[in-house]
This record gives structure tokens, C-alpha cells and sequence, in this order.
């Protein structure tokens, strides 16, 4: 695995998505792990999946960890 960029994972908004930081930039919203590992997967980590997102160290999350999905 290669090692990965800084990755900030914002709180979740009204609407249960998070903003997701990779590198210094918005990469997008996420609704669930499976969109920030395509967001991953789309800055060059290709063998991400939802797995290695929950595993991770390289991951900030914050107001909640990969579960907390709801404002």
C-alpha cells in the first residue's frame, strides 16, 4: 500500500454528509466511507476501498469516526 496524502474527514452537516479534505483540498461530500475511498482512489489511490478508510491512521476525523454519519 502506498502511503497516503493528509486526509481530514469534516462533521457531518445538516444533511449527514462530511466534506473530505485530501492534500489541502475539498475533494467533495461524502455520504458514507465508500465515497471518500473513490475520493481516494481518485488522488491516485487506486487500492483503497472501504476497508482501508475505516483502518486507516492517515485519516482525521472529525466530530466522529468512520460511522458517525448523522448531524
Amino acid at each position: 500500500m502506498t502511503s497516503a496524502p493528509p486526509v481530514i474527514v469534516y462533521p457531518p452537516d445538516e444533511e449527514g454528509g462530511r466534506r473530505v479534505r485530501v492534500d489541502g483540498e475539498i475533494l467533495g461530500r461524502a455520504y458514507g466511507v465508500q465515497d471518500i475511498a473513490r475520493f481516494l482512489q481518485e488522488a491516485g489511490l487506486q487500492d483503497w476501498d472501504e476497508m482501508d478508510v475505516v483502518r486507516s491512521g492517515f485519516i482525521e476525523w472529525r466530530g466522529g469516526g468512520p460511522d458517525a454519519w448523522d448531524h
